[in-house]
């Protein structure tokens, strides 16, 4: 396991990951390519995360509720991605792209590879899992 820090793209949220799995996925669902307008390359960082709000207003961390088993949260200033959390279990996974320094990152799965569009792919061999089987994986566990 590794931890970092890094900030969002306006600096005003601090991210502090202490158990980070180097080993990421990439999401392909229909809501992770809305939400940052392509797959969501995504740091499994558990439940020891802090966020720390940097600016006099302290209230920057917006989230949204964007399924019955997850939310999402973004900066308030400047939009950036800062998660994707499991509301039963408060296990993060944050955007690789926030932790600049990290090294020997790998990526493992692929959710959702039955809605990957047509347009791109990765040569990366991984393991992958369609949209039945993450929906039963989800039913199963909460």
């Amino acid at each position: 396991m590794l931890s970092a820090q890094g900030t969002c793209l306006c600096g005003a949220i601090k991210v502090v990951a202490e158990n980070i799995n180097p080993k990421f996925t990439v999401c392909h669902c229909e809501s992770c390519r809305q939400w940052g307008g392509s797959a969501l390359f995504a740091l499994q960082c558990g439940t020891q995360v802090k966020f720390e709000d940097t600016t006099s207003a302290g209230d920057n961390v917006s989230i949204h509720q964007s399924s019955e088993w997850a939310s999402r949260g973004f900066c308030g200033n400047c939009g950036s991605h800062l998660f994707y959390r499991l509301n039963e279990t408060g296990e993060y996974n944050i955007p690789v792209g926030i932790f600049q320094a990290l090294d020997g990152l790998e990526m493992d799965m692929q959710y959702f590879s039955d809605q990957r569009p047509h347009y791109y792919c990765f040569s990366n061999k991984t393991k992958e899992m369609t949209k039945a089987e993450i929906m039963a994986y989800f039913t199963q566990k909460f």
